[in-house]
């Protein structure tokens, strides 16, 4: 039976997933992971939405799928489609990152708390709620949030003005 992907759960998917590599692997994870490995957020998810540097993704997916049957994870436990939607994220993401995980092969870092809530804002789905505010309680950059999607807005990307609109819901509703 598939279990939710708590962070203990992470944990141990990535030591096995490290065991199995034989060349370096850095993950850049955003999404429900990130917010439960490094910003504290207490819940579990169904995947782990990552961007894989340093290995192609259909030998990347041969590896997770053996984790998967060895921890009795989804077989799609690690999400690399995730990477299609970090085009909203800021330039200098990298900088930013915050590392939660090394093992002799892999590296596991997370999006910034300002990237998170940029994506939850362009998200804005129900269930990202309650994780924005958490990050906008937290601390946030609220400024260098604002400028990224008045910049995109801007750019006339499409749902900018919709994350906008979204975060100034949040706000408002945290007054």
């Amino acid at each position: 039976m598939e279990k939710p992907i708590s962070l203990q759960i992470m944990k141990q998917a990535f030591s096995a997933l490290d065991r199995k590599l034989t060349k370096p692997l850095k993950l850049v994870m955003g999404g429900g992971g990130a917010m439960i490995f490094a910003h504290g957020f207490p819940l579990a998810t169904t995947d782990v939405d990552a961007i894989p540097k340093g290995l192609e993704i259909h030998e990347l997916d041969l590896l997770t799928k053996e984790v998967a049957l060895e921890l009795h994870l989804p077989p799609d436990w690690l999400n690399c489609y995730f990477a299609s939607f970090a085009f909203v994220i800021l330039p200098d993401y990298e900088k930013n990152l915050i590392s939660v995980f090394t093992g002799d092969y892999l590296v596991v870092a997370a999006l910034s708390a300002e990237d998170m809530l940029i994506m939850k804002c362009f998200a804005h789905r129900a269930k990202d709620i309650s994780h924005a505010k958490a990050l906008i309680k937290n601390g946030v950059n609220l400024q260098k949030v604002e400028q990224q999607i008045e910049k995109l807005k801007a750019k006339k990307i499409p749902e900018a003005k919709a994350a906008l609109d979204f975060l100034d819901e949040l706000l408002e509703q945290m007054e």
